[in-house]
């Protein structure tokens, strides 16, 4: 049975401040030719070992650019990196054309960049609408106290109503987290990364586990949230990929050896050689594995309807 729960009943007690308090750094600007998010030859080691091997990328506002590589690339330490949740070992990270290498990662998200992860973090035991306003009083800058309920801030609640809305979750409002399917999971975490107005959005795999026909639907979604928005996002799935980016990064060992638009990255000799190939070559195995199968289910097929020795046709 699927349970539910009415935004007041689930936490009654739970009240925010009278008055908004700014965050304490104040968003990024975005100004006229300055990248939203820009590398600058950046590298990080942990110990003798070299992951990111002076990265450099240059992101325009609104831009939608997918960042790919074998496994083991770097990818997610360069998303870690970004997003502050490590340290580069040397070069400088740029938000809007602020230094963001050195800040945590919520004085970075107050700037106004925004992450979510591979795995979903949601709040289980809390409804759909409860954990998308939890991002929006972040965001409008309300800080927790004892002598408000949540009910009574307005402006909170419309935000979170119209970002369910915009993912399509507004039937779903009072279901628990841990209720959604897991399609449904990703489009919350999807609303809770852009509810508190985040500029920048990064999102680590977001089709992955999901079906051909969740992942069409699931890249639509991303198209219309980040419209207005500069995305950055990690993905496996080739389709997705070069039906959503405007550039694509290759990452190879720690290296940017590619950094184009989809047609000239798929055109890019050295690309195909490092990782186009051998995502082709794997989907080409795949394939002839299905049709040897398929051949061999003909065959068994075949020998079940031959009649065997000393019966009649």
């Amino acid at each position: 049975m699927m349970t539910t729960a009415s935004s007041s009943a689930t936490v009654p007690a739970l009240q925010a401040g009278l008055g908004q308090q700014g965050p304490a750094l104040a968003p990024a600007a975005v100004s006229a030719g300055v990248p939203a998010v820009e590398l600058r030859n950046v590298h990080k080691r942990f110990g003798k070992t070299e992951i990111i091997r002076g990265a450099s990328l240059s992101v325009a506002p609104g831009e939608r650019v997918a960042i790919i590589g074998p496994n083991g690339a770097g990818k997610s330490t360069l998303f870690n990196l970004i997003s502050g949740r490590f340290g580069a070992s040397s070069g400088d990270i740029l938000l809007h054309g602020r230094k963001i290498d050195g800040l945590k990662p919520y004085e970075i998200n107050r700037l106004g960049l925004a992450r979510s992860f591979q795995v979903s973090n949601l709040f289980n035991n809390l409804s759909v609408f409860e954990n998308v306003r939890c991002a929006v009083l972040w965001g409008l800058g309300y800080r927790y106290a004892f002598w408000k309920f949540l009910s009574q801030l307005r402006d909170a609640n419309d935000r979170a109503e119209e970002v369910l809305s915009m993912i399509g979750l507004d039937r779903r409002r009072d279901v628990l987290a841990v209720n959604l399917t897991y399609a449904e999971q990703r489009a919350l975490e999807i609303g809770i990364t852009i509810a508190g107005g985040a500029q920048v959005v990064l999102l680590d795999e977001p089709t992955a586990g999901m079906s051909r026909a969740e992942t069409t639907r699931f890249v639509q979604l991303i198209r219309e949230v980040t419209v207005g928005r500069t995305l950055l996002t990690v993905e496996h799935d080739m389709g997705v990929v070069f039906g959503l980016a405007d550039r694509i990064a290759v990452l190879v060992y720690g290296e940017v050896i590619a950094f184009d638009t989809p047609e000239r990255v798929r055109a890019d000799p050295r690309v195909q050689e490092a990782y186009l190939g051998s995502v082709l070559a794997a989907h080409q195995a795949e394939a002839a594995g299905s049709g040897e199968a398929s051949e061999a289910a003909e065959a068994a097929e075949a020998a079940e309807a031959s009649p065997r020795p000393g019966q009649e046709r």
